[in-house]
């Protein structure tokens, strides 16, 4: 049994926790897609983590964690990561990454932090982390692949035609230093002796466990809104944030995933730039940031303050619709009891139309937000289990948003911990 766990919104919905909760009964955690340039906030037994690469069910002992052939690779950061963990207790988890994987170059890094000094006030708002300029590179075809660090001549010509073409632009655009292909081969080297024990055909090991009925997770980063063909482009991310991409990323067939857990927040956040309609400022803003999440909405990877917004019916449709969503995992909505009245965005104003279509990002960038304020309940619902026991208005604001979403909310976060999850029978088919 296959199953993707997902974001609706613009990522930081809170997938890391909902997959460290699944993963208890799963054999197998997939990553698919994304690098280290967005994390993956966990809180079990073991204490807090933020995760990046690592799948978000490395710490089960039963599970095997997988990095597949969708992801972009960064090495070192990698085993940064490993080290991380296992310095605090973790046992060291069981690793396969697949030998078709793609490596993020120390290049692709430099590359992405002069492109944003260069672009100054136009830029993307990167995490600065490589990943666009790896994608551009996959897609270019000169990037380069895990298997090939183990063909030496195939390595040694590769980096020359790649060095040759990368020192243009950086002598010629960016006026910075070039590339020794001599010190880059060396790290090329490093980089194989670190993998190797790890590296295996990874789909042809996910096919036989699907065949022998394991339970097999896929892990989204970001979320659909971050989507390069279906998000806010151009203010995107370069890998297809869909679970239908899970598929491709991980290597299996399409018709092998037969759950999508789509996280929603109970309210919304986004780092970095990009329309958001819902968005709020000032103290109300401050006040949503300082209680959310666990510790505060600070990026797990940039401890940038998350830019903060009410719950986005019109963008959580859209979201839950283009991946597919069987299931909806409704978080964080302890963070709302300090609320006398909750506003929720139903729809969008564009040019004095009301809609509840998601539009394209020129239009999306002159909508308002038509508001609907729900009453609050005013209390502490961490420690519920039973979806019974929520407060009346809780449950009225959870069964609002199911309706006007129009999506089965089968999973309900109210806490930051693994235990901290309701489980409830939707009325929705």
């Amino acid at each position: 049994m296959v199953k993707a766990v997902v974001g609706a919104n613009w990522g930081d919905e809170g997938k890391g926790k909902i997959t460290d909760t699944l993963a208890k009964e799963a054999d197998i955690i997939v990553r698919f897609q994304g690098g280290a340039n967005a994390g993956h906030t966990i809180v079990n037994d073991y204490g807090k983590f933020a995760l990046h690469t690592l799948p978000s069910g490395v710490f089960y002992s039963h599970t095997t964690s997988v990095i597949g052939n969708g992801v972009a690779l960064n090495i070192p950061i990698l085993f940064e990561e490993i080290k991380s963990i296992t310095d605090r207790n973790v046992p060291m988890p069981k690793i396969k990454v697949s030998d078709r994987a793609q490596i993020v170059m120390p290049y692709h890094i430099l590359f992405d932090q002069y492109e944003e000094e260069r672009l100054g006030g136009k830029s993307f708002g990167s995490t600065k982390s490589g990943i666009a300029p790896f994608y551009s590179d996959k897609y270019a075809k000169i990037g380069f692949q895990v298997n090939e660090l183990f063909d030496e001549e195939v390595l040694k010509e590769k980096v020359e035609r790649v060095v040759a073409l990368k020192n243009v632009l950086l002598e010629h655009l960016y006026h910075k230093p070039l590339i020794d292909k001599d010190e880059l081969l060396e790290t090329l080297h490093s980089y194989r002796e670190m993998i190797a024990p790890y590296v295996c055909d990874t789909a042809t090991f996910l096919e036989n466990a699907n065949k022998e009925g394991k339970t097999i997770l896929l892990e989204g980063q970001l979320g659909t809104l971050k989507d390069p063909d279906h998000g806010i482009y151009p203010m995107v991310t370069s890998s297809s944030t869909l679970a239908s991409y899970g598929a491709i990323g991980a290597g299996l067939a399409p018709y092998d995933i037969k759950q999508i857990i789509t996280v929603c927040k109970a309210y919304s956040s986004a780092v970095g730039a990009g329309a958001f309609v819902s968005e709020i400022f000032g103290d109300e803003a401050d006040e949503l940031r300082r209680r959310g999440g666990d510790g505060g909405e600070f990026g797990a990877t940039t401890g940038r303050p998350r830019r903060m917004g009410w719950f986005d019916c019109v963008a959580s449709k859209y979201g839950c619709r283009l991946q597919g969503t069987t299931d909806v995992a409704f978080t964080v909505l302890d963070v709302l009891g300090y609320l006398d009245e909750i506003p929720v965005c139903v729809a969008y104003d564009v040019d004095g139309k009301e809609t509840t279509d998601f539009p394209v990002t020129h239009l999306l960038e002159k909508a308002k937000p038509v508001i609907k304020k729900l009453p609050g309940w005013k209390c502490d619902i961490r420690g519920i289990k039973n979806y019974d026991e929520l407060p009346e208005n809780c449950r009225k604001y959870i069964e609002f948003i199911e309706e006007q979403i129009g999506y089965p909310i089968t999973m309900v976060s109210n806490g930051p911990g693994r235990e901290d999850i309701i489980y409830r029978e939707s009325k929705l088919k």
